[in-house]
């Protein structure tokens, strides 16, 4: 995000898909340095802005989550993974996202995409008003997970790690859906232009819980590689945490899952099934994280013990592959069985706001009482501190 004393505004930019997307795909997955032909992703067609203030500081991220009303097309949402263009924009990814009543659409999306730049941030819309990632025929639909991107000249390429969630009987809590497995999102973003969704690939079959790795809950692109980190949890009495597993693909080969590799401890080799713990389930991390490598260490930021769990903890590990050492805990994010506050799912956020041996992270919160939420949306938004990176 670039930091400008401006007066910075909120708008909205409804695109189309264009019918040459498989066209657009297959040249921005080659392995090659130009990019689309000028003009390729339409520019937005209606924009609305509302005044806001410039962020300067953890503190005015927080008064913008809590205090700066949003258009009809966000209200509120959860996760918030974001990335740095190479145009100096933001895009921020984000999960399950209200709308107000108002709204000609849909109001409530499994995602959703800002994108912040030089006094505005731009909520991505579909032609249709539904999600930017579309639900599958069966309604099965996409929550974002983590986002990394490669450069390529005039664009990046942006690839997006969702989870296949399809909804359940149960109307509240964990039982109110059911994970199916991974997908990656791929987007198109030239300089200055709208992001365009090229393509949508489900990651394995449909199969539900969480005993195997969900690919993507974390996802760093470092030196030529896209490292994806797993979790998973073995669904044991009192194990509430999530273990952390890694595999590496080239960019270009990311939807090849064939040319995937997963560390065994001491080797990249074929097989998932082999893939080392790197943390453990017990006491171990949150569905879905941060790892990120900084000055040449790697950290992993995450709640202890996901939604039962109070501790924002950072592990340490000299390379992507571990070993990851758990640091004291930083901060306390606990959920509120009483008055019905859920605190969960902190993400790093290394670049934005850089301060030495410090890195900013974002927890999302809601409610368990939907009626609170939908009379105010400030519940449903992401909360920002600061914490100290191990040493």
């Amino acid at each position: 995000m670039r930091i400008r004393r401006l007066p910075w505004r909120v708008r909205v930019a409804l695109v189309t898909i264009p019918a040459a997307a498989a066209m657009f795909a297959a040249l921005a997955l080659a392995p090659r340095h130009d990019g689309p032909s000028a003009g390729a992703a339409p520019f937005a067609a209606e924009t609305r802005c509302i005044p806001i203030d410039p962020i300067t500081s953890v503190g005015s991220l927080n008064t913008l989550a809590s205090k700066v009303r949003g258009g009809a097309e966000f209200q509120g949402a959860d996760v918030g993974a974001d990335v740095t263009l190479q145009d100096g924009r933001r895009l921020w990814v984000f999960g399950d996202t209200l709308r107000a009543p108002s709204f000609k659409g849909q109001r409530f999306v499994r995602n959703s995409m800002l994108v912040f730049q030089s006094g505005c941030a731009d909520v991505v819309l579909p032609a249709d008003h539904g999600a930017l990632i579309p639900d599958r025929a069966d309604g099965v639909g996409y929550w974002p997970m983590s986002i990394a991107k490669v450069e390529r000249t005039g664009y990046d390429l942006v690839g997006v790690a969702v989870q296949r969630v399809r909804s359940a009987d149960q109307p509240d809590g964990a039982g109110a859906f059911t994970n199916l497995g991974p997908a990656i999102a791929l987007f198109i973003v030239r300089r200055g232009d709208t992001p365009q969704l090229l393509r949508v690939a489900d990651i394995g079959a449909d199969s539900a819980g969480t005993t195997r790795p969900t690919w993507g809950a974390a996802s760093e692109v470092h030196d030529g590689w896209v490292y994806l980190y797993g979790t998973s949890n073995p669904q044991k009495k009192l194990v509430f945490g999530f273990s952390l597993q890694v595999a590496r693909v080239r960019p270009d080969d990311i939807l090849t899952t064939s040319r995937w590799r997963y560390w065994d401890g001491s080797h990249w080799q074929k097989s998932p099934d082999r893939a080392a713990t790197l943390i453990p389930a017990d006491g171990g991390v949150s569905q879905t994280l941060s790892v990120f490598e900084k000055d040449g260490r790697w950290f992993a930021v995450s709640k202890r013990n996901e939604f039962l769990g109070t501790d924002l903890v950072v592990w340490s590990s000299p390379g992507p592959t571990g070993p990851f050492t758990a640091g004291a805990p930083l901060a306390k994010i606990p959920s509120e069985a009483g008055g019905g506050t859920l605190r969960y799912m902190p993400l790093a956020h290394p670049d934005l706001l850089p301060e030495p041996g410090t890195v900013v992270v974002s927890y999302s919160q809601n409610d368990t009482d939907a009626a609170k939420v939908d009379n105010n949306p400030f519940l449903y938004r992401p909360r920002f501190l600061r914490v100290d990176l191990p040493r």
